[in-house]
């Protein structure tokens, strides 16, 4: 009989409770309703903001335009790339005067002949 009672008891409590969370929220809602009205459909009555939120979402901008384009990758890759060619070049010079030390060599040994 007592836990009926109880239960009862807080079912009250619990309705009371969202009929008064209600009405506020219904009295809050009918004093913003002009203000809501007046705010344009689209949403761009945002506001000035201030100067350095500004900033940094031009900042943030930069950057994502930067990984956006892959920015990163084309210079990194491009260094590789010149590096590549740089070491060809060596390369290449090493290999002309090897060939010209050895064809200086076979002269060498054609003429002793």
């Amino acid at each position: 009989m007592l836990g009926a009672h109880l239960v009862c008891m807080f079912e009250v409590v619990v309705s009371i409770i969202f009929v008064i969370s209600l009405g506020g929220l219904l009295f809050m809602l009918a004093r913003k309703i002009p203000i809501l009205v007046t705010l344009s459909k689209n949403g761009g009555g945002k506001g000035a903001k201030h100067r350095y939120i500004l900033s940094i979402e031009g900042k943030i901008k930069k950057v994502s335009i930067f990984f956006e384009k892959q920015i990163f990758l084309h210079r990194f890759l491009l260094w590789i790339k010149i590096m590549v060619v740089k070491i060809e070049a060596k390369i290449d010079s090493l290999l002309h005067k090897i060939r010209k030390k050895a064809q200086q060599r076979d002269k060498d040994i054609n003429d002793k002949k």
